[in-house]
């Protein structure tokens, strides 16, 4: 009897009983929006190997179905998370179906927002159980009530995680997290690697440079390495 493979295309998974969450007023900023797209690549970027790790932004953040909250942050990341596609098609991410608060959530300061996000989403972040929350400021200090600020949950309460000054210009918090330092550096939202001391690129172009140099140097490298043994050869 002759052996038979049969071919079945993989059952998708159905999202029909997903009911979308409204999105929340959107804040014309550009400002705003080039920090919060640079962290989101970077971070994208250094997670894409692991299994059920979100990264998203500008949908609202609610505890249970019935809670109507306006908190929509900037950036939440949450690992162990199971299917991640079931959050993207909610449109938000609701703490109860989830099974766990997000790890963390960032929020970039805009001149509308920018005094509740260290005041009425600190105190709701952390009502909600949120490891770690931190604002950034491209202004300064114009919108927050400082460029660069970090809490971790303690207890059920925030409590200030060290923010390092180098200069007026660069400002740095390491995140537990991530394992990754957040800076403000020079007005720009960049994570950084403590063990290699390299900011992770922002946007796909950096990335691409990055490899073109590496490219480029290697390739170097090697004819140096090859004219030098030619002329060793040769003498």
């Amino acid at each position: 009897m002759a052996i038979q493979r049969v071919l079945t295309k993989p059952r998708l998974r159905d999202y029909s009983d997903i009911e979308p969450l409204p999105d929340p007023p959107q804040v014309p900023d550009m400002e705003q929006f080039d920090g919060i797209s640079a962290f989101a690549w970077a971070l994208g970027s250094r997670c894409k190997r692991r299994d059920g790790y979100l990264v998203s932004g500008g949908g609202y953040l609610r505890s249970d179905a019935q809670d109507n909250g306006d908190f929509a942050p900037d950036i939440t990341f949450a690992e162990n998370v199971g299917d991640v596609q079931r959050i993207v098609r909610r449109n938000g991410y609701v703490i109860s179906e989830v099974g766990k608060p997000p790890d963390l959530v960032l929020e970039v300061g805009s001149r509308s927002t920018g005094r509740r996000d260290y005041t009425v989403k600190r105190e709701g972040y952390a009502r909600y159980g949120v490891r770690e929350y931190w604002r950034f400021d491209p202004s300064g200090g114009d919108y927050h009530d400082t460029p660069l600020g970090g809490d971790s949950l303690v207890d059920g309460e925030y409590e200030p995680i060290e923010i390092v000054s180098e200069s007026e210009t660069r400002h740095w918090g390491y995140s537990e997290v991530l394992g990754l330092e957040i800076w403000w550096y020079e007005g720009l939202l960049r994570l950084r690697d403590p063990v290699t001391g390299e900011f992770l690129h922002g946007t796909p172009e950096e990335s691409q440079d990055a490899v073109e140099s590496e490219r480029t140097a290697r390739e170097s490298a090697e004819r140096r390495a090859e004219t030098e043994r030619a002329e060793r050869e040769s003498a």
